[in-house]
């Protein structure tokens, strides 16, 4: 569970971050979650963009792929959100 310094810590990094995953019209599908799985052990911090021709809610998509992939919700801007799951090999180190 983040604190809420922590998750403003993880807004701030996440600001310049460009999506790396995108859901389209298939909506949640297998391999979008594995490819989030990847993508949060690659790099511990991901931006997801939902497309307007996806059918599914943004919310709804959102609480889904992070139980599915064990992550948290840093924020939540529109069509976009941002999960955090910390790896193995921790590239992120919270200020004291």
């Amino acid at each position: 569970m983040l604190t809420p310094k922590q998750k403003s810590y993880l807004k701030s990094l996440s600001n310049p971050l460009k999506a790396l995953v995108i859901i389209g019209k298939d909506g949640l599908t297998l391999n979008l979650i594995e490819s989030t799985k990847v993508s949060l052990k690659a790099h511990e911090l991901v931006k997801i963009s939902v497309l307007k021709s996806c059918p599914s809610d943004v919310r709804e998509m959102m609480l889904d792929l992070c139980a599915h992939t064990n992550s948290e919700i840093v924020n939540e801007i529109g069509r976009t959100f941002v999960l955090y799951k910390e790896s193995e090999k921790r590239k992120i180190s919270f200020p004291q």
